[in-house]
């Protein structure tokens, strides 16, 4: 199975900073419906990040989920991470795809039309997915403004890879998000404030199967 395939069959996309209980916290997150993590913590040094992305990469390989590493491809490659995500202003798309190899999982954030047109241009194939948001503000991207529902649809009519929308993901949001295109969702503060995060990803997987065919 290609990454983009595998990303293609995932829906529900755990994005969360380090936390003392990560290993508990990803295990039920994984089990209430969760098919993808990222590890995106920007306080971490060099060091430390590679300790606990790798606690974070073994309890997904264990359930059998792609775990992926925020920013840090030469971290993603060391630890063993099915891939990275990286911003606009990260290590470049191509950069990234050298340093961990064809069959890595290469995500990259945009926020609006010029930042799709390079992604889906002639660095396209790099990439293997794309996140499109934040659609509203939201305190993980500070000083960001929502880019609101219709760069979403253009991104998801688009974009010939899977994307993933961020934003205030919640059961509640998830038709109107998947009205505007979206079949993929990035989730944070849903799952990482929740005080029972298998039941809250059971919600959101719940309310994803609602309104998207897998």
């Amino acid at each position: 199975m290609t990454p983009s395939r595998a990303i293609a069959d995932c829906h529900l996309y755990l994005c969360t900073p380090d936390r003392p209980d990560l290993a508990a916290f990803l295990a039920a997150c994984i089990a209430g419906g969760v098919d993808i993590v990222q590890l995106r913590d920007k306080h971490l040094e060099a060091k430390p990040l590679l300790e606990r992305a790798r606690l974070a990469g073994a309890v997904c390989a264990d359930h059998g989920v792609a775990f992926i590493l925020n920013d840090r491809p030469d971290l993603a490659l060391e630890a063993g991470a099915d891939g990275v995500h990286v911003g606009q202003d990260d290590a470049p798309v191509a950069l990234a795809r050298r340093i961990l190899g064809a069959d890595a999982i290469i995500g990259l954030s945009t926020h609006g039309p010029v930042d799709l047109a390079a992604a889906t241009g002639d660095g396209g194939p790099d990439v293997t997915y794309i996140s499109a948001g934040p659609v509203e503000p939201t305190p993980t991207k500070p000083g960001r403004p929502g880019t609101g529902l219709d760069y979403l649809t253009l991104a998801t009519a688009t974009a010939t890879f899977p994307v993933f929308v961020t934003g205030g993901v919640t059961p509640g949001r998830i038709p109107t998000l998947a009205g505007a295109g979206a079949r993929h969702f990035v989730v944070v503060r849903y799952l990482t404030e929740a005080a029972d995060p298998r039941q809250a990803a059971r919600a959101l997987r719940n309310a994803i199967d609602e309104v998207v065919e897998v």
